[in-house]
Formats: C-alpha cells, sequence, structure tokens
C-alpha cells in the first residue's frame, strides 16, 4: 500500500492558532467521526498534513479509543506521528496506549487509502534526535511545542506491517 505523501515537499507554515487542549480533544473527535463517513481530501488532508486514524486499547480501561493525527514521512517514507498534544506537561494517551501495549501487539491503522496494522516504534536516541530535526525542519510549530514542556516528545513510527480490509 502506497503512502498518499509521495513527494519529498513535506514543509508546512503554520497558519493557524494553536487550540488549548479541551479543542483538541473535541476536534480530534469530531475529525475521527469524519474519517469514518468519507474518504475526501477535505477530511484526510487538514492544513496541507495527511491524517491517520490510529485505534489504541486503553491501558486501564482496555476499551479501544481512535484518534486522528497529522503524519510526516521519514526518509523511508514511513509515516511518523508526534506525541506533543500541543506542548501539554503529559504525554497525550494515545501515546501511553501505545507505548504500554503488550509486547508483539500492533495498532490499527486506518488512512485515507485503506488500512493497515503496524507494529508502532517509538524513537529513541540519536535516530529521534535526526528525525525531530528533519520533522521540524518542515513543521517548525513542533520546536514551539517542545519549548513548552519538560518531557521530551515522542515520535512514533507507524510502518505498514500488514495490510488489512
Amino acid at each position: 500500500m502506497p503512502n498518499e505523501a509521495e513527494s519529498t515537499d513535506q514543509l508546512v507554515e503554520q497558519a493557524w492558532e494553536t487550540p488549548s487542549h479541551s479543542e483538541i480533544v473535541e476536534l480530534t473527535k469530531a475529525h475521527v467521526d469524519a474519517m469514518d463517513q468519507m474518504d475526501d481530501d477535505i477530511v484526510w488532508v487538514q492544513a496541507g498534513m495527511h491524517h491517520v486514524q490510529i485505534t489504541t486499547v486503553g491501558r486501564k480501561s482496555g476499551k479501544e479509543h481512535r484518534v486522528a493525527l497529522p503524519t510526516w514521512n521519514d526518509r523511508a517514507g514511513h509515516r511518523i506521528v508526534v506525541a506533543s498534544f500541543a506542548g501539554a506537561e503529559k504525554h497525550p494517551s494515545w501515546f501511553l496506549n501505545l507505548r504500554d501495549r503488550e509486547p508483539g501487539a500492533m495498532i490499527r491503522c486506518k488512512v485515507q487509502s485503506g488500512a493497515f496494522l503496524s507494529a508502532a516504534e517509538v524513537l529513541e536516541g540519536e535516530e529521534r534526535d535526526q528525525v525531530w530535526e528533519q520533522l521540524c525542519a518542515d513543521r517548525a510549530w513542533y520546536r514551539d511545542y517542545q519549548a513548552k514542556t519538560d518531557r521530551k516528545i515522542p515520535l512514533v513510527r507507524l510502518p505498514e506491517t500488514e495490510a488489512i480490509d
């Protein structure tokens, strides 16, 4: 299954005001609902960025949770999502659910062109730092988000491990 972003040009200038954390939660719910109803670019490409819908299982509740996230492709063409939550002091729930999942468990990812299972990888160390610099060259606002928090904002690679219907 090909990535949507075949181009290496992923530069996006921030032309919006960052929503509050509570607004992000509400906007995400509406975005997930729209993703479930249509495959149009107007839903899947927001603010010049392709999006992915990921499904995680709550580490406490055991229930499925879906979230819409903008993606950026690394140099190998893998989707990267950023656990920034606009610079919040705590990691977003989706990231904690992903990070704390059972060893070997894959997450479900839905994209405009279909769906796949991913053995999602939290980037660490030098690799994370290199990818962070490349990402921020295209999406400078992530540096602003990092400046708002003491936590190191995680990056997650979503390789297409297995196609699903």
